[in-house]
Order: structure tokens, then sequence, then C-alpha cells
């Protein structure tokens, strides 16, 4: 990780990069360590699929248009942060879906501090509601501060409540868009005495593919998740899944068995989620917990991924050992025969051509 913060230019390569066509978190990764630099990558992608053989180049994000996004961010009291800079939530960039470039608007440093997330029913019942301003209000005290996303219901009251202390707002539109619209002024409020965090570029507007991606950053940026009322499909379920996938610790409120509101965090505490009664249960937790560990992807060995074949025959290869189920990178390793700094170069070409996903938990399938 480097101190220093970027420079202009290497902030919109790394922005360019981030959001060029087939480049997610796990790739971007590998181009880093492939390349050294998200400008080299940026000037090697298209030769990168050529020389494979592959016939589809990844779209790359023009160089306007990253410009735009960077002047519009600073138009509206916004910044980008890369995971290559000091100021980058460390929390959040030792996870492996960490966006390699976030836009935050607000108070910035509350995002180094010790986080604690509360979602849940957007439909929330009042005494819930009480509940999650008691929480948020307990917790704040303690000098930790409140992750939501600034949706109806739990996550309004939650933020309202930690609005004096430290609360982080993580939305699945641009950090400049309202949404929903009766939060304008507490969308305002956070923006100038808390700190909002968002993905994607400002002036974007959520849709549905955006909120999973947001609630995977909820989570990333706490050191617990506390569930209260939600349903069996609902937003806050992906965000417990995705906390106990990051390692966090979950918790979730009880409720009656006969509110559909309640039926996800009651099975939550069936299948093991931690049964939360006070703040005192979540403080003890945090406690007990350590400092996050810095994470040094970004200074890899210079050996760390070999120069690409320069076959597709190899590609091909792999190709036909994919199918649409994923399949994990040390069995495809013994399958291949091939070594991994091998298959690690061959699956990137492949990702960046559209013809394999990468999933979160490492493995690859047929795209």
């Amino acid at each position: 990780m480097s101190a220093a913060p970027l420079s202009e230019e290497e902030r919109r390569d790394w922005l360019r990069l981030a959001k060029t066509e087939t480049v997610g978190p796990s790739t971007f990764r590998a181009l880093l360590q492939r390349f050294g630099s998200a400008s080299e990558a940026l000037r090697e992608l298209p030769s990168l699929v050529h020389k494979s053989g592959l016939n589809r180049a990844p779209r790359i994000f023009d160089r306007d248009e990253a410009q735009r996004a960077l002047d519009n961010a600073a138009g509206v009291g916004a910044r980008f942060i890369a995971w290559a800079e000091a100021d980058y939530p460390a929390l959040l960039r030792q996870t492996d879906t960490a966006p390699p470039v976030i836009c935050v608007k607000g108070d910035a440093s509350l995002l180094s501090r010790s986080g604690a997330a509360i979602v849940g029913a957007r439909n929330a019942s009042a005494i819930a509601r009480k509940f999650a301003r008691q929480l948020a209000r307990e917790i704040g005290a303690e000098g930790h501060v409140i992750v939501s996303g600034l949706a109806r219901g739990i996550d309004t009251a939650a933020h309202e409540a930690a609005l004096e202390q430290g609360t982080v707002a993580v939305v699945a539109g641009g950090v400049d868009v309202v949404y929903p619209p009766e939060n304008a002024a507490l969308h305002a409020a956070i923006g100038e005495r808390g700190v909002i965090v968002s993905e994607q570029l400002p002036g974007a507007e959520p849709k549905a593919e955006f909120f999973p991606r947001r609630n995977r950053i909820i989570s990333g940026l706490s050191r617990a998740v506390i569930v209260i009322e939600a349903a069996l499909r609902s937003g806050s379920l992906i965000t417990a899944r995705l906390a106990a996938e990051q390692g966090r610790e979950v918790f979730a409120v009880p409720g009656f068995p006969l509110d559909p509101r309640c039926e996800g965090t009651n099975r939550l505490i069936r299948e093991g989620a931690a049964l939360l009664m006070s703040s005192r249960d979540v403080l003890e937790a945090l406690a007990e917990k350590g400092q996050p560990r810095q994470m040094s992807f970004l200074e890899p060995e210079a050996s760390a991924i070999d120069p690409m074949p320069p076959a597709s025959q190899a590609h091909e290869a792999v190709l036909e050992l994919l199918s649409p189920t994923p399949i994990g990178a040390d069995e495809l390793i013994r399958e291949s025969g091939l070594d991994p700094p091998t298959l690690s170069a061959l699956l990137l070409d492949l990702v960046l051509a559209g013809r394999v996903t990468r999933h979160a938990n490492g493995a690859v399938s047929l795209a």
C-alpha cells in the first residue's frame, strides 16, 4: 500500500481500469500484479487479449469520461479514493471484493474508525425502529461509527440516531443522488457531518443490481453487523451472508414468529448468528476483536504472475475444463497440470475476454 496519495493522472487511470468492462476487483488486482500500475495495464489490455487468440477485447473506460467523473465528484464536494492509498478504509481493503476505487463525500476520517452496521426492514415496526435508534446511540457513544445503507426503516433510524457521534451511509447510486426521496434532508446532513460512500460514479441512479454490491461494502466497513427485522427474501440477509463470508460477527434481533418481518432474523439465529438482546452484546464482541490487519496484495513478488503464454491452445485447454458450475483454483490446477502462475495468467486473459467469470470465493466458471 502506498502511503502517498495518487497523482491526478494515476487516480484517473485507476478509475478507468476499475470501470473497464469485465474488470472486477480480483481481475484488477491481478492486472496490477502483472503490470505494476493501472496505466501500464490499460496500455497492455488490447494486446493482451489479441496475443492470446481471443476475439473479444474489453471496452476500456474512456479517459474523458473518467476525467468528467473526477470533476463531477469535486463539484459535489466528493472525491475518489483508491485502495492503494492510506486513507482507503483498512477493514474494507482486506476483503476479496473490495472496490478498487470508492467515491466519498464528507468526513473520510470516520472510515478509519471501528464500525458496526445496523440494517433491517424498510417497513420496520415502530418498536424495531426505536431499538435501532437505541443501539445506534449506545454503540456510537463508545466510539464506534454506525454503518448502514440509507434506506427507509431501520437504516434511516440508525443513521438519524448516530449522526452526532458518527455515521457512514453506503449508497447504491452516486454519492450525490438522493434515494429514497424522503431522505433528502438526512442525505444532506450525513454528507456534511458524516460520510457517504459509493463505488458508483456521481450522478448514477441506483439500480437493482447495485444494491447487493452496496451490501458487501456495508459489511466490509464493519466489524459487526446487526440485523433488525428482515424477511426471508431481503437485502439485509444478503448483508448478513456477506458479513459471515468476510469473517464479521453477525447479530440478529429475535422477533415474533408470526411476523413476516422477523422470519429472516429468527432464521439467522437458528443458523448460528448471535442473538442480540442489548448493545452490550455487540460492545463486548467489538472489545474482544483486534484491529484489522493490513493487507499487502499490492506489493507482490516480481514473479507473482509469469508472462502470458503466446499460444491460444493453452486458453482453449483451460476452457475445456470449465463449465457453468464454479470450480476452485486448486482443483483446476490439479486437473490442468499447470503451475499456479501460468494458470492465473490464462484465467486473467479469459476473464478479460468475457469467457470466464471469477467468483468472490476465488472459483471460476464459464461466463
